[in-house]
């Protein structure tokens, strides 16, 4: 069995193996759902998901009749949800512990693709499904379009929404357990920004935080409603850390670095050439 746990620990599951249909999803929705480029998903048998400690915890916003987000109330960490096939459920990845095979079928959604984000690795590449999945799709959703020189975000449901103004100080992945926990994804993707470069538009009171207490930076917050990763405010750094998969526009930057390889998820290859460092950089 592979086991998995959200960021504070609270839930828990495990999955029987082999995995099917491991794939990345670049809708919009996923997108905000994890805050990362795309969802690092596989398919498993209802039968064969086990919760084992939390499920009172969970948190669920349907994004349609016939599928919904599941997340922990208390940290926001994504959780196995979906809409069903033929009675199975989609199970985020990047949360799974351990050494185990996961060879991706390929990219969905691709024609959603976030603007900063490359498809890289030579994977097939879908506009929506792949041939032979017969399934509603959703329609994809826009949001208001900001000033130039800025970059709006939101949560998935809409009811929380800023704007960058100016580009990120700095934009990386980071591959650290904690990242992948809070994610369900391989790593996460984040930009810092100037503490007055981004301005709240509508519903900051909604917005969810959890703190690690052994950390001094890390922290996840999330809308409290649909769990859409939001940005979370660094005391140490004077300066926010923006999810980039909950930007609506371009960042005017891209991702220039890899940090915490040492505790990348066996299963993904890093494909770019951007440097990579073992912690953070010297």
């Amino acid at each position: 069995m592979l086991r998995a746990q959200c960021l504070c620990g609270d839930v828990a599951f495990e999955v029987a193996p082999p995995l099917q249909f491991v794939h990345d999803c670049h809708c919009r929705r996923c997108q905000k759902s994890h805050g990362t480029a795309s969802a690092t998903v596989a398919a498993v048998p209802l039968a064969d998901l086990h919760w084992l400690r939390g499920r009172e915890g969970l948190a669920r916003y349907a994004t349609s009749p016939d599928s919904e987000r599941v997340f922990c109330r208390r940290c926001g960490s994504a959780l196995p949800s979906g809409l069903p096939f033929e009675d199975l459920t989609f199970v985020p990845i990047g949360a799974l512990e351990g050494d185990f095979e996961a060879v991706s079928d390929g990219h969905l959604f691709a024609a959603s693709k976030a603007p900063w984000h490359d498809l890289d690795d030579g994977l097939p590449a879908f506009e929506g499904f792949p041939p032979g999945i017969d399934a509603p799709v959703l329609d994809d959703f826009e949001r208001e379009a900001s000033a130039p020189g800025r970059c709006p975000g939101s949560c998935l449901c809409g009811a929380i929404r800023w704007e960058l103004e100016g580009a990120p100080m700095l934009m990386r992945r980071c591959h650290c357990l904690r990242c992948r926990r809070a994610r369900g994804h391989s790593h996460a993707a984040n930009a810092l920004v100037k503490k007055d470069a981004l301005h709240w538009i509508e519903g900051r009171e909604a917005v969810q935080v959890f703190k690690l207490p052994e950390s001094e930076r890390f922290s996840q917050c999330f809308c409290a409603t649909c769990g859409g990763k939001v940005p979370w405010f660094m005391e140490s750094r004077g300066a926010w850390g923006v999810p980039l998969g909950s930007l609506d526009g371009d960042p005017g930057a891209r991702p220039s670095e890899h940090i915490f390889v040492r505790s990348k998820a066996p299963w993904f290859e890093i494909h770019d050439d951007l440097p990579q460092y073992e912690t953070y950089p010297d």
